[in-house]
């Protein structure tokens, strides 16, 4: 039982952990959820840490298959820019390895904002904080357990 599960289950809200076996040769720990799933990849979401300019860290929630736009994220959080943060940083800051963070769970509860397509989805996937593993719940859900904004954060392809 991971942080993320254990903070879903002790909140009551609605969800399902869902396990696959994780290839350590993937390149992409998001795309490798979907397909191993069989999820649309647009649903499956992951969870990067960034640093602003005033060095708090912070989260971006986005689709997998997209890119993060630093200008909106930066924007979206009142900051001048956002770079993404060490992996040091990342790993003390959440408690997770890189590949099976989760934005549930996590030492800290850092500023997260989850791109606004998530509310497309009766319910999107997550790390659930492990590599092969994942958690399915609402986005509202989400957003609430974390005190999260939604905003656009794609950048343009």
């Amino acid at each position: 039982m991971t942080p993320a599960i254990e903070l879903a289950k002790q909140q009551g809200i609605a969800y399902t952990v869902h396990h696959y076996q994780h290839n350590p040769a993937s390149v992409s720990y998001g795309l490798e959820a979907a397909e191993k799933l069989g999820v649309n990849p647009a649903q499956v979401f992951k969870t990067l840490v960034v640093q602003l300019d005033t060095k708090q860290l912070a989260v971006a929630v986005l689709p997998v298959s997209q890119q993060l736009s630093m200008k909106l994220l930066a924007r979206a959080l009142g900051a001048k820019k956002a770079e993404m943060a060490n992996a040091a940083d990342v790993m003390r800051s959440t408690g997770y390895v890189l590949g099976g963070v989760s934005p549930l769970g996590q030492k800290k509860l850092l500023p997260t904002i989850i791109d606004n397509s998530a509310q497309q989805f009766a319910s999107i996937y997550i790390s659930a904080g492990k590599r092969g593993l994942e958690i399915e719940l609402a986005a509202e859900d989400l957003r609430r357990l974390l005190d999260a904004q939604l905003a656009a954060l794609l950048a343009p392809q």
